[in-house]
């Protein structure tokens, strides 16, 4: 992958940057992959089944509200993240099981971590737009992901020229 700063020098404005101020949790520090979303607030319900599905080198994007009551993601979602080909995850939201995470094949951004587990009900929405850090990720669009930051590519932007 090309690091963020070269493709936002290629694309500009057209190259939605991501304010927020994740931190890194998983194996790989650069990821990038077509984006899939969730909604949920503690609950991982709706995550561990998208999670199972193929992956096929998608982004997972996950509004968790920002909350950091209770880990949305640990280490046996993330394996089977990884064990089912998706790129990563950025979780607007915590993790738990930090020290194991960081041994997963997957690229984990999130805000910080908390030991608590999330509640099962089952709350949330999938494949719906999400917004946090002044971008909007809609499902369909490019994220890329390194030590710098967060980018998002609209589908219109040519985004195939990137990779590489």
């Amino acid at each position: 992958m090309r690091p963020t700063a070269d493709i936002y020098d290629e694309y500009g404005e057209a190259a939605e940057s991501c304010s927020t101020q994740f931190r890194h949790f998983g194996a790989r520090t650069e990821f990038e992959g077509v984006v899939t979303t969730v909604r949920c607030r503690d609950d991982n319900v709706l995550l561990r089944a998208v999670l199972g599905e193929a992956g096929g080198g998608r982004v997972l994007v996950v509004d968790g509200g920002g909350s950091l009551d209770t880990a949305l993601i640990g280490d046996v979602i993330a394996g089977l993240a990884a064990a089912n080909g998706w790129e990563g995850l950025v979780v607007f939201g915590a993790v738990r099981d930090v020290d194991a995470l960081g041994r997963i094949p997957l690229g984990v951004k999130a805000l910080g971590s908390n030991p608590r587990k999330s509640r099962k009900q089952g709350l949330g929405d999938v494949d719906v737009d999400v917004s946090f850090g002044g971008v909007t990720f809609r499902p369909g669009c490019r994220v890329f992901s390194d030590t710098d930051g967060i980018l998002v590519l609209r589908a219109t932007e040519g985004i195939r020229a990137v990779s590489g």
